[in-house]
């Protein structure tokens, strides 16, 4: 009873040439209308900000993770990490956005980069994202197995870091101490060398939460946003209302 309704909706948000048939499938309409809406905005304007919810374990949060709009997930396996996700746990996470239309992305940090790939490759990620101090060589023997990878670093670790210098698909600038949730000086982001360097596809990380991400975007103009810490309740532990509140804040 609710075809019609929907396909409104379809017609209203795809772009010209887009798939509108409607599903039996009450789940799989919902992602159409994102996915439709999402393809339908224009880029270079503040709905376009693309935003990755990462650190997720379980299949809960991600299925909110694409009803709330977001474009990517990401899961974190790294030993130590409060949010290392087992193998079960991180196939859980890409089978609950299947579909959807959201980039899966694999977060390693210290962990070979091949065998990284491999295992992304292995779990059905579409991205995996290397963090940290890993080498050109390290990127190439990465896209070898797997063709989207992207660099996470900052500016304190890399200082004159440039935007495609390994052959990542796109550049993750993040705080000095990745994962704490602590916020950090993005002057430096506006500086007219840093900028020409980082070019225009880079994703801000680091203090991000659903109360300063629409000033950060403002203060840094990236293009694209990630957080994992600001929308905890607990390291580790995600909040479900704050994940709807940090998308709706990013695009507002």
């Amino acid at each position: 009873m609710f075809s019609e309704p929907i396909h409104s909706l379809l017609l209203l948000a795809a772009p010209a040439g887009a798939d509108t048939t409607v599903s039996s499938d009450p789940s799989v309409n919902g992602s159409l209308v994102c996915n439709a809406a999402r393809d339908a905005i224009i880029p270079g304007t503040l709905a376009a900000m693309y935003i990755k919810i990462c650190g997720l374990r379980d299949e809960l949060a991600a299925r909110v993770a694409v009803d709330a709009g977001a474009d990517a997930v990401g899961v974190v396996m790294s030993e130590g990490s409060p949010r290392d996700a087992s193998r079960d746990e991180a196939a859980s996470v890409v089978a609950a956005v299947e579909g959807s239309g959201l980039d899966a992305v694999l977060v390693v940090r210290g962990v070979p980069a091949r065998a990284a790939a491999e295992t992304a490759l292995e779990l059905g990620f579409d991205v995996l994202q290397l963090h940290g101090p890993y080498s050109g060589a390290d990127f190439a023997a990465a896209l070898e197995v797997l063709p989207r990878v992207w660099r996470a670093t900052s500016l304190v670790a890399e200082p004159r870091l440039r935007a495609g210098e390994y052959g990542e698909e796109h550049l993750l600038i993040d705080g000095a101490t990745p994962g704490s949730g602590e916020s950090w000086d993005l002057a430096a982001l506006a500086e007219q060398e840093t900028a020409a360097r980082i070019g225009d596809g880079w994703i801000l990380a680091g203090g991000l939460e659903p109360g300063n991400v629409a000033e950060a975007i403002a203060a840094a103009r990236p293009w694209g946003v990630d957080v994992s810490s600001g929308v905890e309740r607990a390291p580790g532990v995600k909040d479900l209302e704050l994940i709807r509140r940090f998308v709706r804040a990013a695009r507002s």
